[in-house]
């Protein structure tokens, strides 16, 4: 203050800006995560690492009679060994905490490496944190981690060209794999995942093959002829074995002999869950999972089944690392690092509850610190990805109600109202639940909510714009990826679309034979003579799956999940696109449809971190916010009934 007042100040160096002499605690840990060997052998999370707590003086350690020497004196400055320290009275109930009452311990080398790439660590429960340095091999490890590696070619053996971006994703996966961690490929759908894994696999297995073992992948039943066709055709030198359906391998035997040392052996979430046990109990030289997001859950069946299988590599793919919450997160990263994250319990508590209720920024800064090195993360509008790819063009449709489509609107809001308001509790949420399907039904077409078999466009603003813009779309020679996520209003745009332009309409669900997808992709993507629209339940059809042939993609019923949208777009919004992408999203004007989807562009870049799964996140709202939120606008009605 002195100085920006015109005053000349004298004080010694050491208490100057910039040459301040700070006394602080901090965190020594130290580790042998490679035990010597960092040829791509797996870090041992749960092995033991040294903590020890120190009280420093710009880059000297003090010990424990220093320190009391040092703090004899009530004033903020002191005088050591001839010249002056600065005492911070924030930090010195810390460093005393550390002097009276820590210990050096030990924790895991998962705790260790956690701590020194957030770069602080808590001296106790809900304590300030401390600095931490990392020493010795633990320290190399931290340093290696921070790096990603150089771009690498394509391997021999590989058929084809990576481009510049996919190099360089290949060249941070091979690094990854020699310092021994499990990693997220986490780039955006459509930008080439799956050929960079094949181009790792096929390097690594030319590289050690005296030490390799079968690579497991596990992926959606919908993705499983994918995988098999982008082998063939990337790398046809690596034997391929499908874990699948009813003449699936039964027994370690049957495995050992009909699976060579560098196979990969492709199986699906569901047979990995029913053969648990026999997955469980073979030598897998990697695992992979495709579509990552399937093991969210960490309490789900699924999840639990794949931690049983062991392997010094494991890959992780999506691209929606965190769908819905932070705990997607945790448990996709636990699954490649065990430990990294801690707890569940305590990552709910001292991480996703500040970040996701009250947007704690320290909080947030330290959870990027730990994770960034980890994961991989592209998206199609980076520099150097954006040239690879033509435009997206998205808009919202607004779509007008009939007058049967108010009517059951208002009606389904009157009957079921007097049993929410006022409610509380788990019978709450299941009765907003079943209102908010029901108008999302009515939105849709009223036979959709009353289980009738057919539909008439006139009954459903909805239905009669689609009809408008797929015949405009089908006119001009260019093809059609529809989205519906109701299986029951899929048939019936089928019926109603085959009767209404006189081509088939194939649809691809849940129920739908994996052979039978693999098929109907195809014939999408490769036959002159296939329909223009192709028809896909969200659930079933939105991820994993290369539709490039589309230039347009219409999703029927919004879905207010922002991610799971984005999934589904990226069908055709992807390497191998060579036009532009048009997206239409129809929302019904007035309706819930039309305010969720204003609030979701408002808090866009939240919405992954603060709604929940699907509709659920909705009912935590209290009864005017739902109310108005359900209730309908002015401008719901047609022109004619207006």
């Amino acid at each position: 203050l002195l100085r920006l007042m015109g005053h000349g100040v004298k004080i010694p160096s050491e208490l100057d800006v910039g040459g301040a002499r700070r006394l602080h605690a901090q965190l020594e840990v130290a580790g042998t995560p490679h035990g010597g060997d960092t040829n791509g052998h797996a870090i041992p999370w749960d092995a033991p690492a040294q903590f020890k707590f120190q009280i420093v003086l710009n880059d000297k350690v003090l010990s424990g009679l220093e320190f009391q020497t040092l703090m004899r004196g009530k004033s903020a400055l002191r005088r050591w060994k001839g010249r002056w320290v600065c005492i911070d009275p924030t930090d010195l109930a810390t460093m005393t905490r550390v002097v009276h009452g820590i210990s050096d311990g030990s924790g895991s080398l998962a705790e260790a490496v956690a701590f020194a790439l957030r770069g602080s660590a808590p001296i106790a429960p809900d304590a300030p944190e401390v600095p931490v340095v990392a020493v010795g091999e633990l320290k190399e490890l931290v340093e290696a981690l921070h790096e990603r590696g150089e771009a690498a070619p394509e391997p021999e053996g590989f058929v084809g060209e990576l481009r510049g971006y996919q190099r360089v994703g290949l060249g941070w996966l091979v690094h990854m794999q020699k310092q021994g961690v499990g990693a997220i490929l986490a780039d955006e759908m459509g930008l080439g995942k799956t050929p960079m894994t094949l181009a790792l696999l096929e390097r690594l297995r030319r590289d050690h093959p005296e030490e390799w073992r079968p690579t497991l992948l596990v992926c959606p039943t919908s993705v499983l002829g994918n995988w098999e066709r982008e082998a063939a055709k990337f790398t046809p030198d690596l034997p391929v074995r499908r874990h699948h359906g009813a003449n699936r391998m039964r027994t370690v035997d049957e495995f050992e002999e009909s699976c060579p040392a560098s196979a990969l052996v492709i199986t699906t979430y569901a047979t990995a869950r029913m053969d648990a046990d026999l997955l469980a109990e073979l030598e897998w030289g990697g695992v992979v999972i495709d579509e990552a997001q399937n093991i969210k859950n960490p309490s789900a069946a699924q999840t639990r089944a794949l931690r049983r299988i062991k392997a010094p590599r494991r890959l992780a793919l999506t691209g929606t690392p965190v769908e819905n919450r932070l705990v997607d997160l945790w448990s996709i990263l636990d699954w490649c690092n065990h430990g990294l994250l801690g707890p569940l319990a305590e990552f709910r508590r001292a991480v996703a509850r500040p970040i996701e209720r009250f947007r704690d920024p320290h909080v947030a800064t330290r959870l990027r610190r730990l994770v960034e090195p980890f994961v991989l993360r592209r998206l199609k509008s980076d520099p150097d990805v954006a040239p690879d790819l033509p435009d997206k063009v998205e808009a919202t449709v607004a779509c007008s109600l009939s007058s049967a489509q108010i009517k059951l609107y208002r009606k389904a809001i009157k009957d079921t109202w007097k049993d929410i308001k006022g409610q509380t509790g788990i019978e709450r949420a299941g009765k907003v639940l079943a209102l908010l399907t029901a108008l999302k039904q009515i939105c849709n077409h009223p036979s959709h909510f009353l289980k009738k078999a057919t539909v008439r466009a006139a009954q459903s603003g909805k239905l009669a714009r689609l009809g408008e813009m797929l015949e405009e779309a089908v006119d001009e020679g260019d093809r059609v990826l529809l989205f519906t996520q109701y299986v029951e209003m899929g048939k019936l745009l089928v019926k109603h679309l085959q009767s209404t332009f006189g081509f088939e309409v194939p649809f691809l669900h849940g129920g739908v034979p994996a052979k039978t997808r693999d098929a109907m992709v195809q014939r999408f993507q490769e036959d002159a003579d296939a329909p223009p629209v192709f028809l896909l339940s969200l659930k079933a059809g939105g991820t994993g799956l290369n539709l490039t042939r589309a230039s347009h993609v219409f999703h029927y019923d919004h879905w207010w999940n922002p991610a799971v949208e984005s999934q589904a777009t990226d069908r055709a919004h992807r390497i191998g696109q060579t036009r532009t992408v048009y997206v239409h999203r129809l929302v019904s004007l007035g309706t819930l449809e039309e305010k969720i989807a204003i609030m979701l562009e408002q808090k866009k870049g939240l919405a992954n971190l603060a709604y929940g799964d699907g509709e659920a996140w909705l009912t935590e709202l209290d009864d005017d916010q739902l109310h108005s939120l359900v209730e309908l606008s002015d401008n719901a009605v047609e022109e004619e009934d207006a």
